[in-house]
């Protein structure tokens, strides 16, 4: 009977290291002789020659082709150089470390940039380099990124580098290329800008499967031995149903894990889960233009202690107007560390050194330094200001008594009130709502299970992303005694804590809630826990959340017992029957006063719509759902024929402004936005586009143009 055997050569393989391919082929061969021995016995009966070189993996890239590298040369003919971002050195005045301009690297340019080609294959493996979106540049250079995502568009520039391995991998399955695909890769492909790649082949044409996934799995990476968090994905066409495996419990060895899984059956979605389509969620109008994430400060400089500041306010009294009080995550999470910002926002380099001397001088000595290296020239040239000033949330907060934020990153998902004097840190999501029964609505369970649901993973760590977890919320219609009852929970939910830290100076909020969760598992309190208990009388901490959550869930007609999964279907169905309210033009505003401000009646609801749901007459809009086809209508630059008129509000135009870059098939400059609109200045469109850009919705692709 004829036989059959899979040899070494049928392993293709792209490696670019040209060494660690010659490894990866040899690995390969020794492994088949390995297997051959232990099946058969013996070697006598592997065929000439026993290694046999099958140049089946190829040294290149296996994201990028090009036709050559060279470095860019200035018009003197010197090569572009960056820093390093490594390399430091001691400041003459501050001794603290700050950029080696000596130390740089050179800047590249590649001739005719295009994707690479996969040799043809069934099954398609891979562990691609866990480089998040904010190490490209300095894992792989200026000139590589920037290359790379000109050449390749189906990802968006707010991935991770990963991604571009999955959506090529998924391109061919959806082909019919290849069968199936599998990866290993960060846990953060769960985060929202990754998940749009998955998204986009799920929904569209000819759709993919997710038919095995391991949302979060302990791995220990070969470079630095150093513990990550990763997940394993694979995809085909072939099912609608997966194998979704969670961690249950694991033990770390000497260089390995010990694990155990639970396993699920079923449609596995883009955040790696089965049950509730949180995914298909969809911004609901009634939440915009009141959530956003902290300044951008660009230098740690701007922060200073509170001895700092009064020497700075002796120096040059105008300091205190440009002075706040910061708050950042860790002073929600753990102990407020009464941190002071320095807010220079609106002010030019020479106005600041005539009023604030002694800030300038700061910030010459802290800020400057780096800034200087910067590849960024807007960065360079103003050193003195943050690196985005966030206007669309600096506009809702103005003149507000109190806020609430909440950290984007926590082990706890944690809301409190805020100061309205106070200015909050990237790495914060402000909520310009001074209402404390929208606190109360934000800390239930109802609220926290949609937005572990919704958001993303960093490291093992929830996060909190204002666009999926907040803006697709729908809050409960109750009625007035109900929005009383949680205000009343809320407002003494928030003044319990602040009391219990106020009185115990070393008490933690991650602390306080890390005894609460064992007080609802059952587990016993350790020592310190006890002592954590007894100082944040952490069982008034419970009754407050479980009267909390039975409020909320009266106040949505709900049952106050809930499985999470019925949680997040009902929620979901909510969100589906608030957006088509809105296509009626029946918006259930947040704080109408400010979000309506500026638009006219009859633009609140045009033609059944919600205005962030209307089409710029001339301009194709957004559509709020996924559509069958793998793109949505735009139009080219030459057809911004349309004179828009531009709105009175700062939010209208970032909205405006957002939704006609959206619109544009190739990137654009300020230049050719601002003769779209009627009363609007290039230089206020630029402005916008840098606000844009720190948001996530617009990205510069070199020599000033941007796109969606």
């Amino acid at each position: 009977m004829d036989t059959a055997t899979v040899r070494p050569g049928q392993m293709l393989g792209i490696e670019i290291n040209p060494r660690a391919a010659v490894i990866a082929e040899l690995v390969l061969w020794i492994g088949y002789l390995q297997w051959h021995l232990r099946t058969a016995g013996d070697v006598t009966t592997v065929s000439e020659p026993v290694l046999e070189d099958a140049k089946n993996i190829e040294a290149r890239d296996a994201i990028l082709a090009y036709d050559d590298k060279q470095m860019v040369r200035d018009e003197t003919g010197r090569a572009k150089t960056h820093w390093d971002g490594r390399t430091t050195k001691p400041h003459p005045v501050t001794g603290r470390p700050v950029p080696d301009e000596k130390a740089t690297i050179p800047v590249y340019h590649y001739k005719n940039p295009r994707p690479a080609q996969w040799p043809q294959a069934d099954f398609i493996v891979g562990n691609p380099p866990f480089i998040g979106k904010g190490r490209m540049r300095d894992a792989l250079g200026d000139g590589y990124t920037e290359t790379l995502r000109k050449a390749i568009k189906t990802v968006p520039e707010s991935a991770d580098y990963v991604m571009y391995w999955w959506d090529h991998a998924a391109d061919l399955v959806r082909a019919g290329k290849a069968r199936r695909f599998g990866f290993i890769t960060t846990n953060s492909i769960r985060q929202t800008f990754n998940r749009r790649v998955i998204e986009q082949h799920l929904h569209n044409k000819n759709p993919l499967s997710l038919t095995f996934a391991i949302p979060d799995h302990p791995w220990v990476d070969d470079v630095d031995a150093a513990a990550v968090r990763v997940a394993m994905t694979v995809g085909g066409i072939d099912t609608h149903s997966g194998l979704l495996q969670t961690v249950k419990s694991e033990q770390p060895k000497e260089d390995s894990f010990e694990v155990t899984f639970r396993q699920k059956i079923g449609k596995i979605f883009s955040d790696l889960t089965i049950g509730a389509d949180v995914s298909r969620a969809v911004p609901l109008s009634s939440n915009l233009k009141v959530g956003g994430t902290g300044l951008i400060l660009g230098g740690r400089g701007f922060v200073i202690t509170k001895e700092e500041s009064d020497r700075l306010v002796s120096e040059s009294p105008n300091a205190m107007k440009i002075i706040s009080p910061l708050v950042n995550g860790e002073d929600i999470v753990g102990r407020p560390r009464g941190r002071i910002l320095l807010d220079t926002h609106g002010l030019s380099d020479s106005e600041l050194r005539q009023q604030a001397p002694a800030v300038w001088q700061h910030l010459y000595e802290t800020v400057y330094p780096e800034r200087k290296v910067n590849r960024d020239p807007k960065l360079r040239a103003n050193w003195w200001l943050f690196r985005r000033s966030n206007e669309l949330i600096r506009s809702a907060l103005r003149n507000l008594p109190t806020f609430i934020a909440t950290p984007e990153t926590a082990k706890h998902r944690i809301f409190v009130t805020v100061n309205g004097k106070s200015k909050v840190e990237h790495g914060v999501i402000a909520i310009a709502l001074p209402d404390n029964f929208f606190l109360g609505v934000l800390s239930s369970k109802i609220h926290v299970t949609w937005a572990l649901a919704q958001g993303g993973i960093l490291g093992p760590t929830p996060r909190y992303n204002k666009t999926r977890c907040f803006e697709t919320f729908p809050f409960p219609d109750c009625t007035e005694a109900q929005k009383a009852r949680i205000r009343e929970l809320g407002e003494a939910l928030d003044a319990h804590r602040k009391d219990r830290q106020a009185a115990h100076p070393d008490l933690t909020m991650t602390g306080m809630y890390n005894v609460l969760e064992k007080l609802h598992s059952g587990e016993t309190l350790t020592t310190k826990e006890k002592t954590i208990h007894e100082h944040g009388l952490v069982s008034i901490l419970k009754q407050l959340h479980d009267d909390l959550d039975a409020a909320v869930a009266e106040a949505y007609g709900w049952p106050s017992v809930l499985p999470e999964e019925e949680i997040l279907t009902r929620l979901v169905a909510l969100n589906h029957e608030r957006a088509e309210e809105e296509k009626q033009g029946h918006i259930r505003w947040l704080r109408p006063e400010y979000q309506t401000e500026g638009l006219p009646s009859e633009a609140l609801a045009k033609d059944g719509q919600a205005p962030e749901q209307q089409e710029i007459e001339g301009i194709a809009a957004t559509p709020s759902k996924p559509t069958t086809k793998n793109k949505k209508p735009r139009t080219t630059n030459q057809e911004l024929r349309t004179i828009i008129p531009w709105p009175k509000t700062l939010p209208e135009q970032a909205r405006i402004l957002r939704q006609v870059l959206e619109a544009q098939t190739e990137p654009v400059d300020p230049a050719t936005l601002a003769k779209t609109f009627k009363g609007v200045r290039k230089d206020r469109i630029e402005i916008l586009l840098g606000t844009l850009e720190a948001l996530g919705h617009a990205h510069e692709q070199g020599k000033g143009r941007y796109s969606a």
